[in-house]
């Protein structure tokens, strides 16, 4: 018996000591008295644009003994939520792992996100029990689950309105996931037969997965590098757990690993090859009159030396709508950033006039940021991305002017966002921790007279990526 056989086997164990406290048909009654139209938050937070975290609450494993002695279970869920976790996982087992369900209601309690019942569901009676307790998704294990069962517990959980992350750890438990009608797979990269560790599990199964269901990479990942290679191989969500648990600071943790890196203004062939060796994940081309400014030709030319993992943007200031959309219908741009005064209809009509051509319009819209007045139904605007800038002095350049504004005016934003302006070397963590952005971006402070620097390019990069958390 391996030691999944083992947990599974000793769950059996305490499903049935605690239905001599509340019977199956108790539990299931006051698990259907509860709201079944929920809408599936879980899933809703998995599908927001760019890689979602769900990060575990999690007192100690099997694998790693005991994780953190020192077990503040509400304060570690609301730094995730600070973070900018998507979704919570609460370890619920009790004996391996040293869960427990007055743990997940006591983070039900602090934290609006979902929360995912991390347990080893072995019968129906555990999915009514996640209801009662304020779970928002269950977990169901391939390796432990008969076809059968994988099927009745997702639909079971499906009439409480609960989502199923089915977790595979191979190719026949992936296929067996997508028959029981699973809409989140959970890829383990820790064989939990043995608890070897290969991130690359979820690289090689996400081709077997269709591209409509949800797809999780669970276990071992720990660092920046780790998150953008599987960004990058269409992976939805990461569950993390460890590497934030023994995290001095969480916050700070989560959103190193979650951050994203915008360089803007390349216009050089040199500026291009630096590019590719810092790897940034979005890379910038000025459309709008500046010293930046490239046209269509040499932003073409120059896109096909970048690698094509890197996100192309093209930056424009109340230009025609004809351009901005030929050149993503084009395939020179991936994402069309509006640093005017662009508004909706003009967001509408590049869509429409995008759609025609026929390509999908990506937006980011950049706001000027002097007071909260500024910032104000900001969420609402038709993009996918929002920029923070300072405003520009008459006469300037709509953007790339070294100019900070007050970041304690970002309160919570229900859309994500870059920030921008004046970011260097010194600040860029302190604008981080205090602002939680999506992304960071910048140019001139990576430039030595006017021109791209691939040392302060470096420094830049290093600085927003810390790639490891601080132990």
């Amino acid at each position: 018996m391996n030691i999944l056989e083992e947990i599974a086997a000793k769950t059996r164990v305490r499903v049935a000591e605690n239905q001599q406290k509340i019977t199956l048909a108790q539990m299931k009654e006051q698990a259907q008295a509860l709201n079944a139209d929920t809408g599936f938050p879980m899933e809703q937070a998995l599908k927001a644009e760019g890689i979602s975290f769900i990060c575990e609450v999690k007192k100690a494993s099997p694998s790693k003994g005991l994780i953190a002695e020192d077990f503040p279970y509400r304060e570690i869920a609301a730094d995730y939520e600070e973070g900018g976790a998507a979704a919570i996982s609460v370890l619920t087992e009790p004996y391996y792992f040293q869960g427990s369900n007055e743990y997940l209601k006591a983070v039900r309690q602090t934290v609006s996100i979902p929360i995912l019942r991390k347990d080893f569901t072995v019968d129906e009676y555990m999915i009514y029990e996640a209801k009662v307790i304020g779970a928002d998704a269950v977990l169901l294990i391939c390796a432990i689950l008969s076809d059968e069962e994988l099927l009745h517990f997702r639909e079971v959980a499906d009439s409480l309105g609960l989502t199923s992350i089915v977790e595979a750890h191979d190719e026949e438990e992936v296929h067996r996931a997508i028959k029981a009608g699973a809409r989140v797979i959970g890829v383990n990269n820790r064989d939990l037969r043995n608890f070897t560790v290969d991130i690359h599990n979820s690289v090689r199964l996400r081709a077997q997965v269709p591209k409509d269901i949800i797809f999780i990479s669970e276990s071992g990942i720990k660092t920046a590098q780790d998150i953008k290679e599987l960004e990058r191989n269409a992976v939805d969500g990461v569950l993390i757990g460890e590497t934030l648990m023994r995290a001095k600071d969480r916050v700070q943790a989560l959103q190193q690993l979650k951050i994203h890196l915008k360089i803007c203004g390349l216009r050089r062939p040199e500026d291009v090859a630096y590019a590719n060796e810092v790897q940034p994940d979005f890379a910038g081309f000025v459309f709008a009159p500046s010293k930046r400014q490239v046209t269509r030709e040499e932003a073409a030319e120059l896109v096909e030396q970048l690698d094509p993992r890197i996100h192309t943007v093209g930056v424009f200031v109340d230009q025609p709508v004809d351009f901005i959309a030929e050149l993503l219908a084009a395939g020179v741009i991936e994402y069309a950033q509006l640093h005017g005064s662009e508004d909706a209809a003009y967001i509408e009509a590049l869509r429409k006039r995008t759609a025609l051509l026929g390509k999908t319009a990506k937006i980011i819209k950049t706001v000027k940021v002097g007071s909260t007045a500024d910032l104000e139904n900001i969420s609402e605007i038709d993009c996918e991305y929002l920029l923070l800038d300072a405003w520009s002095k008459e006469g300037e350049a709509a953007g790339g002017n070294g100019r900070t504004f007050e970041w304690s005016l970002i309160k919570a934003l229900e859309k994500p966002f870059f920030l921008a302006g004046g970011l260097t070397v010194d600040n860029v963590q302190q604008a981080v921790r205090m602002t939680s952005p999506y992304g960071i971006d910048a140019s001139s402070c990576m430039e030595t007279e006017d021109c791209k620097d691939l040392n302060k390019m470096k420094a830049f990069a290093q600085a927003v990526r810390v790639n490891e958390t601080n132990n």
